[in-house]
């Protein structure tokens, strides 16, 4: 039975993960009520003692949201939640927004916004860009693809997440934009790891590289920002035994995403297939749960 918005600013943000938790917080302290579920008890309690609603299930947590937020591994998850297992679509008030921030395939983007606008209901994309730090700091990149006006409408419990908010087009463009972005990521990641690791090799510091680097024609968002080498930057995952951020299963996931919408377009991306064929070696190794910086293993491992 749906049940109208009595209250403003309520958000439902459903998965509480590394990304969704940090997400969530910084719209607690935007003002906004948040109430949250996660089916892994540890990370729903976790968010609570941060100030997130606590709720049993993600029916109660989208009661009388204003937004409905969700940050889900995959398209599989984000269906079964919203149209094939819980159906969710089916307990969302008319007056809210649904703004889907998982990375999934184009295809299964669509489908959510459909199903919703056939419910009488009004759903967007918004991928994110930017990784935990990101998400932690309220500075990430939206992605957004479906109607403009819900966009607009978006932005306002967006924005106390983001830094840049895109509007890509219409459903299906926002994942389509994602999944480029994050493919060209995942190779220059590869590159730098593996020319941090040639200047090691041959006995140059990686710290002196990574400036040399950073101030000439190889400079890049990893190099600068997320390097992959151990102790040259000390915040980044590299340093912390690759533990928390984006990690490789979720990588290959996306890389996955990249390879099925270039075989749909007959597009040509032989360094994205190699990119998913080496972060799927490190996946076989035992490197699921690490940060993508942590191909930076396989040079190393290479002796």
């Amino acid at each position: 039975m749906r049940q109208e918005n009595t209250m403003a600013k309520t958000v439902a943000f459903l998965g509480l993960g590394h990304m969704g938790a940090p997400m969530a917080t910084n719209l607690i302290k935007a003002g906004f009520k948040v109430n949250g579920f996660d089916p892994v008890t540890e990370l729903l309690n976790a968010a609570a003692a941060k100030g997130i609603g606590k709720c049993s299930s993600p029916q109660e947590a989208v009661n009388n949201a204003d937004f409905v937020v969700s940050m889900l591994p995959n398209g599989a998850a984000v269906e079964c939640l919203y149209i094939d297992t819980d159906k969710l679509l089916d307990d969302i008030s008319y007056k809210s927004l649904i703004i889907d921030c998982s990375t999934i395939s184009a295809a299964s983007s669509k489908r959510l916004i459909h199903d919703a606008k056939i419910k009488g209901l009004h759903a967007i994309e918004a991928p994110v860009s930017g990784g935990v730090s990101g998400a932690e700091k309220g500075s990430l990149s939206f992605i957004c693809g479906g109607a403009s006006s819900d966009v607009d409408k978006a932005k306002e419990v967006l924005e106390p997440m983001s830094s840049n908010i895109f509007y890509a087009g219409s459903a299906g463009a926002g994942q389509t934009a994602k999944i480029c972005n994050n493919m060209l990521l995942a190779i220059h990641m590869i590159g730098t790891a593996e020319a941090l690791q040639l200047g090691a090799d041959n006995g140059l510091d990686t710290k002196v590289l990574t400036d040399i680097i950073s101030k000439s024609s190889g400079c890049n968002w990893s190099v600068q920002n997320y390097n992959p080498y151990p102790g040259v930057m000390p915040e980044a995952p590299a340093s912390n035994n690759y533990a928390g951020g984006f990690m490789v299963k979720l990588m290959c996931k996306d890389l996955g995403l990249a390879q099925e919408t270039a075989s749909q377009s007959k597009s040509y991306t032989p360094l994205g297939s190699l990119a998913r064929n080496l972060y799927g070696i490190l996946n076989l190794r035992g490197g699921s749960d690490l940060d993508f910086s942590s191909i930076q293993k396989l040079f190393q491992e290479a002796d």
